[in-house]
């Protein structure tokens, strides 16, 4: 199945899932862009990215295991950032010729924080989207509440309530069709409802104690120091505090730090500023 602009591309995990991405065809001679998407999302997530820059240079969207057209994992406990470091490194060795520019979403930030640690000289370039080495307590607590739920809605315009009443307070200015648009992203249809996008089982990792102390990521993202690097954080936050994004351009000054007003976790990329700034890095990676 392919779509508008599009091919269905696949590769698979050393545990022996079929995994899927979207492959957006463009020009060979610049870096592609690998976008990896939040916890219980998927490759659409970032179509109007995608679509933005299609033509220009190749674009790759992963389904994570357990995520849109990706298989789902035997085992839940395979669905945590070891594993996924794993699938990611297996796809960019098959299908990626060089090095790639990774836009990372929340989970998919992070993702670029540890192959920037593991394996360095695959990235030419990160984009972080509203995510850093230090998680917002409030905004952990809030993912938590909701993952590995499975409600069922009767249409699409139900599913766009539901979800508009659970996140309005970080997009205010959000109107009907936005929601819309999101619910599209997030949902499929399944059964002759609309359901959630992704393997409920994601969430049996996050029933497990914490550890203490916490993992320690800064070390990490501290590895992205001389790649070219933008901060994309979204003003109404509750996943990556403004203290936390100000000391990421400490520690790291080649990282642009774009703050979008009046949006929350996280950003679509879609927005003018973020859309800029994404233009202004892969110029940057290009020379």
């Amino acid at each position: 199945m392919a779509g508008p602009g599009y091919e269905d591309g696949y590769w698979y995990s050393a545990d022996g899932l079929r995994l899927h991405f979207r492959d957006y065809p463009g020009d060979p001679n610049r870096t592609p862009v690998l976008c990896v998407p939040g916890l219980t999302r998927n490759a659409r997530d970032f179509e109007g990215v995608a679509e933005r820059l299609a033509g220009t240079r190749r674009v790759i969207a992963v389904d994570l295991r357990g995520r849109g057209e990706s298989d789902h994992a035997v085992d839940p406990m395979t669905y945590v950032p070891p594993v996924y470091l794993q699938d990611l490194g297996a796809l960019i060795a098959e299908h990626c010729v060089g090095p790639v520019v990774l836009f990372g979403t929340s989970l998919g930030g992070l993702m670029a924080m540890l192959l920037s640690l593991t394996a360095r000289p695959s990235l030419a370039g990160v984009l972080l989207n509203d995510v850093g080495p230090e998680l917002g307590a409030a905004g952990m607590a809030r993912i938590r509440s909701y993952v590995g739920q499975d409600p069922r809605f009767a249409s699409w315009d139900e599913a766009a309530e539901r979800i508009a009443a659970n996140h309005q307070g970080a997009f205010p200015d959000y109107g009907h069709r936005d929601w819309l648009v999101w619910a599209r992203r997030m949902c499929r249809e399944k059964d002759g409802a609309i359901v959630f996008d992704y393997d409920m089982g994601i969430a049996e990792p996050f029933k497990l104690p914490q550890p203490e102390p916490a993992f320690d990521l800064w070390p990490a993202f501290e590895t992205l120091h001389g790649l070219p690097s933008l901060l994309v954080r979204g003003e109404n936050s509750d996943v990556l505090a403004a203290e936390t994004a100000s000391e990421m351009v400490r520690r790291v000054p080649m990282m642009e730090l774009v703050t979008l007003p009046r949006v929350g976790h996280a950003p679509t990329l879609e927005e003018p500023a973020a859309a800029a700034a994404i233009d202004r890095l892969l110029r940057r990676v290009d020379e």
